[in-house]
């Protein structure tokens, strides 16, 4: 593997070929290994009709269905069969938006952080939505899957970008007389169509050091990561505008909102 090509590219272009050059692996665990509690209390705080709504066109014309839970479900149905790339980057930025990600802190969609890899300080990740706190501390990750419109490979683009995250964060420190890190683990979410997918990518300063000069890092990097789905029998391309699959993504992304906060 250390024999691999490694060459100066922006996340976008982030291959599972990046990853093998780079001794990255990623780890698939079930949510019960992955999330440190049950997440099923967690959805009690939550509009009812937020969960339990269909996208039939009679939710829509129902007074008893809140501002914010009509505009939720509108574009829900824009990214459940996308016709524009941006329904399927709003509707990953409302469901953070609905779910609490963003308060007290600045989630936006299309912000590019730099990445210096092969010696190219001139690189960037590409993130789809991002949560930041006031002093442009990279909090989240998100990248959603659009290869329906262009080539997209979302998993390595995310891990690409966790490493972008860890190289910008540690920079803002030093912009604040604090000693940098050596090790961060960077919340990340992938959005298949409207089907969530979770990532605690752990970055260090060797794997980002060997980013940064193209090396192959001796000490492999293990990702782990947390797939949502209703179980066996269900469509793999059954996503929340099913309310039985939202609520168990509504579980895993409140989890997971409780999990990147002790990060």
């Amino acid at each position: 593997m250390a024999n691999l090509i490694r060459s100066a590219k922006s996340s976008n272009d982030w291959t599972f070929y990046d990853l093998l050059a780079y001794n990255i692996t990623v780890v698939p665990l079930a949510p019960e290994q992955f999330f440190p509690q049950n997440p099923g209390p967690l959805l009690e705080g939550l509009d009812p009709s937020l969960l339990n709504s269909s996208l039939d066109d009679k939710n829509f014309s129902d007074p008893n269905i809140s501002d914010a839970v009509f505009r939720y479900l509108g574009y829900l149905g824009l990214a459940t069969n996308p016709t524009q790339e941006s329904f399927m980057d709003t509707f990953a930025l409302e469901t953070l938006h609905i779910l609490g990600f963003s308060k007290r802190l600045w989630l936006g969609t299309h912000h590019s952080i730099p990445l210096s890899i092969c010696g190219d300080v001139c690189q960037v990740a590409q993130t789809d939505v991002c949560l930041r706190d006031l002093q442009s501390t990279v909090l989240l990750v998100l990248r959603v899957d659009k290869s329906a419109f262009n080539a997209c490979q979302p998993e390595p683009e995310v891990i690409a970008g966790a490493i972008a995250a860890y190289q910008n964060n540690n920079q803002r420190r030093l912009l604040r007389a604090l000693s940098p890190l050596d090790a961060m683990t960077i919340p990340c979410i992938t959005m298949v169509g409207t089907r969530p997918t979770f990532y605690l990518v752990p970055v260090t300063k060797a794997l980002s050091t060997a980013v940064e000069t193209g090396q192959y890092p001796e000490v492999q990097t293990t990702v782990m990561m947390c797939g949502t789905s209703l179980g066996h029998n269900s469509s793999l391309s059954e996503g929340m505008e099913t309310p039985e699959y939202r609520r168990i993504a509504f579980e895993h992304f409140l989890a997971f909102k409780a999990l990147a906060k002790e990060h």
